[in-house]
C-alpha cells in the first residue's frame, strides 16, 4: 500500500509521535493535515514536511473541544476535498497516585485520550462511508492493555479507547475501513514534561522510564509499517511487552512487578 497523494489527517503532529510520523509520511509524498493546539509548533513541523511533499496543511484544534473537532474535521475535508486516513495521536498522560488524584484531573485524561478520539472519528465516519473506504489509526498504549502505577486515569482513558475502537473493527460499518490499533510502551518523547499531576501542575520533567524508552524514530516506523499493512493491532513495547505477558499467564507475578512502577 503506498500513501503518496494520500490525504492524511494526524491531530498531535506538532511533537513527539505525531512529528516524527509526519515527517515519514511526507517522505512518502503524502498529502498532510497537521493538527494541534500550538500553531507555532505546528508551522515548523509543516516546514519540515515541505522539504519532502509539497502538500503540507496545519489545522489549530483542540480535541476537546467538540465545536472544534465538528468544524475542524470540515475544515479539514476542504483543504483536498477529502480525507484517506485518519491518525488519532493527541493524548496527554499523568504522573500521580490513585488516592491524590482529583476527579477533575481524571476527566480531563478522558476528554483529551478518549473522547477527542471519539468526537473526531465520529465527525469522519460519515465522510468514510461516503467514500466507502478510509483507514482510522488509534494511537492506544500499553496502558490500554493493563493498569499501572501513577497512571489511573491514564489507564482508563486508554482502556476506554481500546474497546471504542475494536468494537469499530468488529461492527466494520464501512467495507473497506480499516482500524489499527496501537499501543506502545515507554517511548522518548517529551511527554511527560505536561503530564497531568495531582495538583493539576504539569510534571514539568522528563520520567526516567521514558528517557530511556524507545527511540520515537523507531516507534514512528513500527506505526508506519503497521498502516501499510493495515493491522488490526501492533504492540510498540520492550519490558512492558513482558509485563502483558506476566499479566495474561502469571497474574501474581505481574501484580508483584507493576506495585514497584513509577
Amino acid at each position: 500500500m503506498s500513501f503518496t497523494d494520500k490525504v492524511i489527517l494526524i491531530t498531535g503532529a506538532s511533537s513527539g509521535i505525531g512529528h516524527e510520523l509526519a515527517l515519514l509520511l511526507a517522505k512518502e509524498k503524502a498529502r498532510l493535515i497537521l493538527a494541534a493546539r500550538n500553531q507555532a509548533a505546528l508551522e515548523s513541523v509543516r516546514n519540515e514536511c515541505l522539504q519532502y511533499t509539497p502538500h503540507c496543511e496545519i489545522l489549530v484544534m483542540d480535541v476537546t473541544d467538540e465545536t472544534q473537532v465538528n468544524e475542524g474535521a470540515q475544515h479539514a475535508l476542504l483543504f483536498f476535498g477529502k480525507i484517506d486516513v485518519l491518525v488519532n495521536n493527541a493524548g496527554v498522560t499523568q504522573r500521580s497516585k490513585l488516592i491524590d488524584t482529583p476527579v477533575a484531573a481524571v476527566r480531563q485524561l478522558m476528554e483529551v485520550n478518549f473522547f477527542g478520539p471519539v468526537m473526531l472519528t465520529k465527525a469522519l465516519l460519515p465522510h468514510f462511508r461516503e467514500q466507502q473506504s478510509g483507514q482510522i489509526i488509534v494511537i492506544s498504549s500499553m496502558a490500554g492493555l493493563m493498569g499501572y502505577p501513577w497512571r489511573s486515569g491514564y489507564n482508563a482513558a486508554k482502556h476506554a479507547l481500546q474497546g471504542y475502537f475494536e468494537t469499530l473493527q468488529t461492527e466494520q460499518p464501512i467495507p473497506h475501513l480499516y482500524t489499527t490499533l496501537v499501543c506502545p510502551g515507554r517511548i522518548h518523547t517529551p511527554i511527560t514534561y505536561s503530564a497531568i499531576t495531582a495538583s493539576g501542575e504539569p510534571y514539568g520533567k522528563m520520567d526516567p522510564g521514558q528517557a530511556k524508552g524507545i527511540p520515537v524514530t523507531v516507534c514512528a516506523k513500527r506505526i508506519l509499517k503497521a498502516m501499510h499493512k493495515r493491522k488490526k493491532l501492533v504492540l510498540v513495547a520492550r519490558e512492558e511487552r513482558l509485563l502483558l505477558w506476566f499479566k495474561r499467564y502469571f497474574p501474581p507475578l505481574f501484580y508483584v512487578i507493576a506495585r514497584k512502577g513509577n
